[in-house]
């Protein structure tokens, strides 16, 4: 059967009656991780929430106030979760809503649009798609397209919709000879009753379950933002609708603002005042790496020079990386003192490198970074990782200075 929502996709309210509710449970995923919410699942005589199908999510809304956070659908009925039990046989006000609903409508109508143009301009079947919280993706069984191509299909769609082309549903028996002509990628296993059909007038007509708008001038503007490279040798069209192009623009136009008052220039000079400031920003990086290594050296030479040089060597420094300590250690080439030398926050993560001995590193080196909690990996006289713990460093010079103390003793 046909639900209401299937029946009039702008209705936002309605009143109907409950059939069954039984205990459930939705498991949902979000910034926390995974949760298992308790509460019920709600069987009404017919809804106006759409359960997902069809590539389309469901709908959101109200039973009674009472919010609906799923709806499934279930052979020929639509199983609502709540968290509030309703009883058999009450009646009860449904609403949908309404901003989700009419967005899915404008992106799920766009996407039969794009689709059907895709194959009439360039024979361009499309194998799946996705209706995405932020965008939506056609996937097409072609494993490139030209950007030509991709602007005939917008400039096509966006004709059709000023053309304000009208979209009808109807329901047809399974046995209709017009069924067999009817674009579509099946029925599902479970389905029963007649196929519904989305016709766009002279474009379009295609097997669906979706709610839809009744007018392409419903969907306002198109806009293509490019293809990805999807799975399996195709090509992923991604495009936004509606009301999504309305909050694209209004986020780019944000940005191209902000990006104005931070470069002082108009928005037209954007990309080239970037391109400036990368090509400064290298040649910096270039003159801090070589003072980098000038530096490295020179540290490298005062320590071997040092009073204190032998047993063991710290160095810690907030600025460097894995090539600077490596610097400093080549220059040193020492094999008979143990350098514990460290970058990054003091109490917080960095990089360590240990050298010295070959068989003092090797058995130093994993417990090392088992007291900075980090990881590491070494061969031949150097051992060098990722540590979470920098904090720890003093309790590293004191392993060190043990090993060395125990070392002597045994000689």
């Amino acid at each position: 059967m046909a639900f209401r929502c299937q029946r009039d996709s702008y209705a936002r309210e309605f009143t109907t009656t409950v059939v069954s509710c039984r205990p459930a449970e939705l498991q949902t995923e979000g910034s926390n991780g995974k949760k298992v919410l308790s509460g019920f699942h709600v069987v009404l005589e017919d809804t106006l929430l759409f359960p997902e199908g069809g590539g389309q999510p469901d709908d959101r809304g109200t039973i009674n106030d009472i919010s609906v956070l799923r709806v499934t659908r279930r052979g020929e009925q639509a199983d609502h979760f709540t968290q509030t039990p309703l009883d058999p046989g009450s009646q009860v006000l449904v609403r949908v809503d309404w901003e989700r609903r009419f967005d899915h409508m404008q992106q799920h109508s766009g996407q039969h649009l794009v689709t059907a143009v895709a194959d009439h301009l360039f024979k361009l079947k499309t194998t799946s798609w996705e209706l995405g919280r932020f965008r939506s993706v056609i996937e097409l069984d072609t494993p490139s397209m030209t950007t030509e191509q991709v602007a005939a299909i917008e400039q096509s769609v966006n004709e059709k919709i000023r053309d304000r082309l009208p979209v009808n549903v109807r329901e047809l028996s399974l046995d209709d000879p017009e069924v067999e002509q009817v674009r579509g990628r099946g029925l599902p296993d479970d389905h029963a009753g007649p196929v519904r059909v989305v016709s766009i007038k002279g474009v379009d007509s295609n097997m669906c379950c979706g709610t839809h708008v009744s007018n392409l001038s419903d969907l306002q503007v198109i806009k293509i933002l490019g293809t990805e490279k999807g799975k399996k040798n195709k090509t992923n069209l991604i495009f936004l609708a509606g009301n999504r192009v309305l909050k694209w623009m209004e986020r780019s136009h944000g940005t191209e603002k902000a990006l104005t008052a931070l470069l002082k220039c108009g928005a037209e000079d954007h990309v080239e005042a970037v391109k400036k400031l990368q090509n400064s920003t290298k040649i910096l990086q270039k003159n801090n790496l070589n003072l980098l290594r000038d530096l490295a050296v020179h540290i490298a030479h005062s320590l071997r020079n040092s009073p204190d040089w032998g047993g063991v060597v710290v160095l810690h420094r907030k600025e460097g990386d894995s090539e600077f300590m490596n610097i400093i250690a080549n220059e040193i080439g020492s094999e008979e003192t143990l350098l514990f030398l460290t970058v990054g926050d003091e109490k917080g993560a960095g990089l360590f490198l240990l050298a010295g001995p070959p068989a003092s590193v090797e058995t130093l080196g994993p417990r090392v970074a088992e007291v900075l909690e980090g990881k590491g990996a070494g061969k031949k006289g150097r051992f060098q990782g990722k540590a979470t713990k920098m904090s720890r460093r003093t309790e590293v010079q004191a392993l060190l200075q043990d090993y060395i103390t125990t070392q002597s003793t045994k000689e």
